[in-house]
């Protein structure tokens, strides 16, 4: 997807004249940017972000390189678990695409389409693979797909500005799930984090590395299996020694239980991306001193 587009091709997926567009651009509505020769061409995000706050829909998607909705119908979280699962069952990644796209464009938060649609669709896949119903290469599809839209989606995010506080976080070695912690970079994002997910499956060891390199303002641990809770523990608490009693972490998954919980001293707690949400609005976001200061 090209990042900037021109005022034309932007007033037409909008379906408005150009001559309404760049009236908006003039009043600052619309960022723009200017290239060499002069001429002016508008980032995607910051046409998406209008769209959004100003509660207009896109006329003409495609013109972006969006996908068109399906049926010209808005999308709702109540109806769209149901259909993500049919569409992923059958790999039909140009109508997940859709749907989830659709809901995006339709003002709906991350964090509720995460909640509301994506985290019960894969629920009801893991009780079909189990009940012998569906392959279990479609649900690791079924994954890939929604993994490469989450990552379409964070294109059309506003980057946070360079003097925004940084968010890292991972999954812990043994944890090869990557559509959670893609989710909550997203959900971080929308909150003006700049926010770095180092990967899946990493050791703890290489955590704390890269927390005293790059001294965050917050640690971010996504915990879909644990093979061993005492050993996580302990890597836990050295990791949380190392960020110091000023950085706070934040730690989510549905391996996380009560057990689990006590063993973590310190850490904050979100059962979903909604509460991750909520936790993050109410978090005054550091600044550099304080970051280094933990340390």
């Amino acid at each position: 997807m090209s990042e900037t587009f021109s005022p034309k091709q932007v007033a037409r997926a909008i379906g408005v004249s150009e001559s309404s567009l760049k009236r908006w651009c003039d009043r600052g509505l619309i960022p723009t940017v200017c290239t060499v020769g002069g001429h002016r061409r508008l980032p995607v995000q910051g046409v998406l972000d209008f769209i959004k706050t100003s509660q207009r829909t896109l006329a003409h998607p495609e013109v972006l390189g969006l996908p068109s909705p399906l049926g010209g119908r808005r999308r709702t979280l109540s109806d769209g678990s149901a259909e993500l699962v049919n569409l992923l069952v059958a790999g039909d990644e140009l109508g997940a695409r859709r749907l989830l796209m659709d809901l995006f464009l339709d003002h709906h938060r991350v964090s509720q389409i995460g909640d509301a649609v994506l985290a019960p669709a894969f629920a009801r896949i893991g009780e079909l693979w189990a009940c012998g119903d569906v392959e279990v290469y479609r649900e690791r599809l079924a994954c890939r797909i929604c993994t490469r839209v989450i990552d379409e989606i964070r294109r059309l995010i506003v980057q946070p500005p360079p003097e925004a506080p940084l968010a890292l976080g991972a999954t812990p070695t043994g944890d090869w799930y990557e559509l959670p912690g893609a989710l909550v970079e997203l959900v971080m994002r929308q909150n003006g984090w700049r926010t770095v997910s180092l990967g899946s499956n990493l050791p703890f060891e290489t955590l704390a590395t890269a927390a005293l390199q790059q001294r965050p303002g917050l640690f971010w641990l996504s915990v879909s299996h644990v093979s061993n809770p005492p050993d996580f523990a302990a890597d836990y608490g050295r990791l949380a020694a190392t960020l110091g009693s000023n950085t706070p972490i934040v730690v989510g998954g549905r391996a996380v239980d009560e057990n689990l919980r006590a063993a973590m001293p310190g850490a904050n707690f979100c059962n979903n991306l909604v509460s991750l949400e909520t936790w993050l609005k109410q978090l005054p976001q550091p600044t550099s001193e304080t970051n280094s200061s933990s340390r």
